[in-house]
C-alpha cells in the first residue's frame, strides 16, 4: 500500500491532460507521458522502455496501479532500470494498436492493461497484460519479470536488440497490406452471415459464449443480410439479442445505457464500465430493430440509451464524455448493485415485493467481485427476471423503479472519465441525429446540433482543414487520427440526412476531402489509422479490425459511398472500391473480424435509393416527409434536398405545388409524390418470409 510520502509524491504526468494519465500522477514511478522528452532520456541513458497502456475506466489497470505503481520497491527499480511511459488508449489509439499488436504476436493474447519493453528506438521485444504483484502457481510477479529483463539488457543486450530489430520486421510484414484479385460479390455476404449464424447462442441471444460482448456491427449486419435475403432465421436472431441484452443486467435497469459487456452468457453480470462507443452503437442497433419489426420497446431501450448520455455523458458545452468506470469506492458495481435489506428500507412492502419479482433480487444476490480481497456481501445487479406484470403492477413498479433511481443518485458515482474525443463524439452524434429522424423528438436534434457546433468550434481548424482528436477542459491535443475524421464524417452525414441542412452536406465533404489527404494510400488502396508526415510511430498501420468500434477504414468505406451517392463524387467512391478490394481477403477468410467493414460492401454491391426531398428543410411539411422516408428499415438508400452540394441532377428537381419526394435509383427517378405509402413502398426491402412451422 502507498505510504505517507506517496500521497504527497506527485510526477510529470500531472501536467497531462488525460483522465488516465492524471490517475498515476501521485505514483512514485517517474512516468514519462509518450513524447521526444521520454525517448531521448531512453537513448542518452541507454535504457529499455516500459511502456503501459490503459485508460481511466479500466478495472485492471486500477488493480495493477494500486498492487504495482504505487509499490515504492517496485517503483524505485523501474526508476533505476527503464524510462517509464504511460499512455491513454482513448487518446493514442495508433500508438495502442502498434504495442497491442506485437504483445498478441508474442503471446497470443491481449487486453489492458497492456505492457510492453521497448527497444530506445521503439521497437517491442517483451510484453504482456496484467502482471501479479506476487509469484502465483508458477507465474512471475511483476518485480521478478522487471529483474529478468534488466539483467537481460545489462547481460544480453546486443542479443535484445538483435531480436527486435528482426520482430519488428516480422510486424511491419504482418501489418502490411496487399491488393487483392478476389471478387467483391455477395457471396462474401451470404458466407458470412452462415458463419455468424453458427456462433448464435439460441437460449439468451447474442454471439460466442462468455464473456459476451454486444458487438453492435456483428447483429447490424446480420440483420440487414436478412432482411435482403429474406432470410427470416437471421432477422430473429438479432431480435432475439435485442430482447435479451435490454432485459439483462448489462443494461442499466434504473438509469439506462448498457455496461462495456457481460462476464456471463446471460447478459446478467456486466463488466460495469459505460463506454460513450457502445452506447452510441446500440443506440443505432435498437433503432434498426424497432424499424423491422415495430416493437415499442426497443424504441424505449434507444430512448433509455440516449437519456443515459444526454443525462450523465454531457459536457454542458456540447460534447459528450468518453466513459464512466466500473468501480466506485474503490468496489465494482457498488454503485449499481442493491441488497434485499436496502431495497426493504427503501420501499412499501407492495412496492417491493413487486421490484424484487420483476429485478430478480434475491437473498443470496448474484454478484460477488472475486478480484476486490474484502467483497460486498449478497449483492444484486439488477436484471428483468419476470416482466409479468398485474393490473396495478405497473403503478408500484413504476414508484420503486422511481425511489431506487433516487436513492442511487444519491451514492458515490463512478469516476467519469470528462474527455471529449472527436471519434466517439461522430458516433454519438451520428445515434442523436438517426433517432431524431426516426424518432422525431426534437431535443434529439438539438442535442446533435449542439454537439456538432462544439466539435467543429473546438476540434475542426477550419483554415488547415485539420481535425483534432482529443479535447478536455478548454484545451485539445495535436493528434489526428483517421477515426476521428471517418466517424465525425459518418455522423455528420446522418444529421445531414435527418434535417437537410446543406452546411452538413458540406462540412461532411470537407472531412472527407481531408481524410482522403492526410490518411489515403493511392498506391495501395486502404487508409492508415496516422497522418502522413513526420511521427514516432514504427508503423503506419491500416486498421481493420472491428471489435468493439469498428475500424477507421470500415467507417471510411461506408462514408464515402454514402457521400458518392449523394454529391456523385467519383474519387470517393473509387477510394472506397479500392480499400474494399485490398481489404477482400480479409472479407472472405474471416468475415467475423471485419462486420463493419461487410456493411460498407452490403452498401458498394447494391445501387443505392436515393430520396431526394424538394422542399423547405425548416418546413413542417418537409419535416413530415422526412420522416416518412425515415420511417422505413431500408440501410442502403441516402436522403438528399436539393441545395448546396448535392450531384447536379438532384439540383434540378423542384418542388411541386408544395414539398416532394423523389425517389431514384441510379439516373431513373419515379415521379414526385407526397404519398406516404408510396414513399414506404419503394424504400422497403423484399418481405421476410415467415418462419416455416
Amino acid at each position: 500500500m502507498p505510504g505517507d510520502d506517496i500521497a504527497v509524491h506527485t510526477n510529470r504526468l500531472a501536467g497531462e491532460k488525460s483522465p488516465y494519465l492524471l490517475q498515476h500522477q501521485h505514483n512514485p514511478v517517474d512516468w514519462f507521458a509518450w513524447g521526444q522528452e521520454a525517448f531521448a532520456k531512453a537513448r542518452l541513458e541507454n535504457k529499455p522502455i516500459f511502456l503501459s497502456i490503459g485508460y481511466s475506466t479500466c478495472h485492471w489497470c486500477h488493480v495493477m496501479e494500486r498492487e504495482s505503481f504505487e509499490n515504492r520497491a517496485t517503483a524505485d527499480f523501474l526508476n533505476t532500470h527503464f524510462v517509464s511511459i504511460k499512455v491513454d488508449r482513448e487518446e493514442r489509439p495508433d500508438v495502442d494498436k502498434i504495442y497491442m499488436t506485437a504483445v498478441q504476436a508474442m503471446t497470443g493474447q491481449g487486453g489492458w492493461p497492456l505492457n510492453c519493453f521497448l527497444t530506445p528506438d521503439l521497437k517491442p521485444f517483451y510484453g504482456g497484460t496484467y502482471f501479479l504483484p506476487e509469484k502465483v502457481q508458477g507465474r512471475a510477479s511483476f518485480v521478478q519479470v522487471l529483474r529478468q529483463i534488466a539483467t537481460l539488457w545489462e547481460t544480453r543486450r546486443e542479443h535484445i536488440l538483435e531480436t527486435a530489430s528482426d520482430f519488428h520486421q516480422k510486424l511491419e510484414a504482418y501489418t502490411a497490406r496487399e491488393p487483392s484479385e478476389l471478387a467483391l460479390s455477395p457471396d462474401l455476404l451470404a458466407q458470412a452471415a452462415t458463419l455468424f449464424k453458427r456462433e448464435y447462442d439460441p437460449h439468451w441471444g447474442g454471439f460466442g459464449g462468455a464473456p459476451k460482448f454486444p458487438r453492435p456491427s456483428q447483429p447490424a449486419f446480420l440483420l440487414r443480410y436478412g432482411m435482403r435475403a429474406g432470410d427470416r432465421e437471421a432477422v430473429n436472431m438479432v431480435l432475439r439479442t435485442c430482447e435479451r441484452m435490454a432485459a439483462g443486467g448489462i443494461y442499466d435497469q434504473l438509469g439506462g445505457g448498457f455496461a462495456r459487456y457481460s462476464v456471463d452468457a446471460q447478459w446478467l453480470v456486466p463488466h460495469f464500465e459505460k463506454m460513450l462507443y457502445d452506447n452510441a452503437q446500440l443506440t443505432h442497433l435498437y433503432l434498426d430493430a424497432f424499424l423491422v419489426c415495430g416493437d415499442a420497446r426497443h424504441a424505449a431501450t434507444a430512448r433509455g440509451i440516449i437519456h443515459y448520455v444526454l443525462r450523465d455523458l454531457a459536457d454542458p458545452a456540447g460534447g459528450f464524455y468518453s466513459a464512466e468506470d466500473a468501480d466506485s469506492e474503490g468496489k465494482e458495481g457498488k454503485f449499481y448493485c442493491w441488497t434485499t435489506a436496502e431495497l426493504s428500507q427503501l420501499l412499501t412492502p407492495e412496492e417491493f415485493k413487486i421490484a424484487v419479482r420483476h429485478f430478480g433480487v434475491t437473498e443470496q444476490g448474484n454478484f460477488v467481485d472475486h478480484s476486490d480481497p474484502d467483497p460486498l456481501p449478497r449483492q444484486n445487479v439488477l436484471s428483468v427476471a419476470d416482466p409479468r406484470l398485474a393490473p396495478g403492477e405497473e403503478e408500484l413498479l413504476a414508484s420503486a423503479r422511481h425511489k431506487m433511481f433516487q436513492a442511487r443518485s444519491g451514492r458515490v458515482r463512478p469516476h467519469l472519465d470528462d474527455k471529449v474525443l472527436a471519434s466517439w463524439n461522430g458516433m454519438m452524434l451520428g445515434a442523436l441525429a438517426r433517432a431524431y429522424a426516426v424518432l422525431g423528438d426534437e431535443s434529439y436534434r438539438a442535442a446533435a446540433e449542439k454537439n456538432l457546433a462544439f466539435l467543429r468550434s473546438q476540434l475542426w481548424d477550419e483554415k488547415n482543414k485539420t481535425l483534432y482528436h482529443r479535447w478536455r477542459q478548454g484545451e485539445r491535443d495535436s493528434v489526428q487520427l483517421l477515426a476521428g475524421y471517418a466517424n465525425l464524417c459518418a455522423g455528420t452525414l446522418d444529421l445531414y440526412e435527418a434535417t437537410l441542412a446543406p452546411d452538413h452536406l458540406a462540412f461532411a465533404l470537407a472531412l472527407a476531402e481531408a481524410m482522403l489527404a492526410k490518411f489515403y494510400d493511392p498506391a495501395h488502396g486502404g487508409f492508415y489509422d496516422s497522418a502522413a508526415g513526420p511521427s514516432e510511430l514504427i508503423l503506419r498501420c491500416k486498421d481493420d479490425y472491428d471489435g468493439a468500434e469498428p475500424s477507421g477504414n470500415a467507417v471510411a468505406v461506408l462514408a464515402l459511398l454514402r457521400l458518392a451517392a449523394m454529391t456523385d463524387g467519383k474519387a470517393f467512391a473509387a477510394a472506397a472500391e479500392k480499400t474494399l478490394r485490398l481489404l477482400a481477403p480479409r472479407l472472405n477468410e474471416m468475415p467475423q473480424a471485419v462486420p463493419h467493414l461487410l456493411l460498407g460492401l452490403d452498401f458498394y454491391l447494391e445501387q443505392p435509393r436515393r430520396a431526394v426531398v424538394a422542399g423547405p428543410p425548416e418546413q413542417a411539411e418537409t419535416r413530415a416527409l422526412l420522416r416518412a422516408v425515415h420511417s422505413v428499415y431500408q440501410p442502403n438508400k441516402v436522403v438528399m434536398g436539393v441545395a448546396g452540394g448535392v450531384d447536379p441532377f438532384s439540383r434540378t428537381l423542384p418542388a411541386k405545388d408544395g414539398p416532394v419526394v423523389y425517389l431514384c435509383t441510379g439516373t431513373a427517378c419515379q415521379p414526385p409524390t407526397r404519398d406516404v405509402e408510396t414513399i414506404r413502398k419503394f424504400l422497403a426491402p423484399p418481405p421476410v418470409a415467415p418462419k416455416p412451422g
